[in-house]
């Protein structure tokens, strides 16, 4: 079974949920950033301004809350993704021999960005993230539900531990955000088609 998408470069879909998720990620980083506060890992806390709930019972609601509609709104992605071929065909669709060539064109600052495709290092960070938001929701499960979710939290080795892998997938993941939003600054163009569609030859 196939969906026959629209020449633009990014579909309705892929611009909805893609817009929806930069809402949901906020609130996701800001309502996790208060939780964080009331428990540190680390000796340091996040600035209250950039927190959300106010308090710990808050903050877990908000979590909780944007966590529902987030996974809603990836699961609309990947569904449409897989319908439709856009994540085989512009996302998966390289090879390591590809990658190794685009990462050393863009150590030298020669890589290209072509407004119609993703480059190699561009297709692996995707896939990337999508890893990590993967470990994000394991380890937010076994932190949300260690009783209910022992062998999870077990598995991880323990909700101290799980906790340190939620914390570090969410910060890589931020990494990405921040390099993607660089990129976006670095080529405008690219924004733009995340508003119009953009046009696919």
């Amino acid at each position: 079974m196939s969906v026959k998408i629209n020449r633009t470069q990014h579909s309705i879909t892929v611009r909805a949920t893609h817009w929806l998720n930069v809402l949901c990620m906020t609130g996701m980083f800001m309502s996790g950033w208060e939780i964080y506060n009331a428990s540190p890992i680390y000796n340091f806390h996040f600035p209250s301004f950039l927190t959300l709930g106010g308090w710990l019972g808050g903050a877990i609601g908000w979590h909780l809350a944007v966590m529902w509609i987030m996974f809603f709104n990836g699961a609309l992605y990947l569904i449409h993704g897989l319908l439709s071929g856009h994540l085989k065909s512009d996302i998966f669709s390289f090879s390591l021999a590809d990658l190794r060539k685009d990462l050393l064109l863009s150590i030298r600052l020669k890589i290209s960005h072509k407004h119609q495709s993703y480059n190699a290092v561009q297709k692996a960070s995707y896939v990337a993230v999508i890893g990590l938001l993967m470990f994000l929701v394991i380890s937010g499960m076994a932190i949300w539900k260690p009783v209910q979710l022992s062998w999870l939290t077990n598995m991880m080795g323990g909700f101290d531990t799980a906790r340190v892998v939620h914390f570090y997938s969410m910060s890589l993941t931020g990494l990405f955000i921040i390099v993607h939003i660089i990129m976006v600054l670095l080529f405008p163009k690219t924004l733009i088609g995340m508003f119009s569609g953009g046009k696919r030859d």
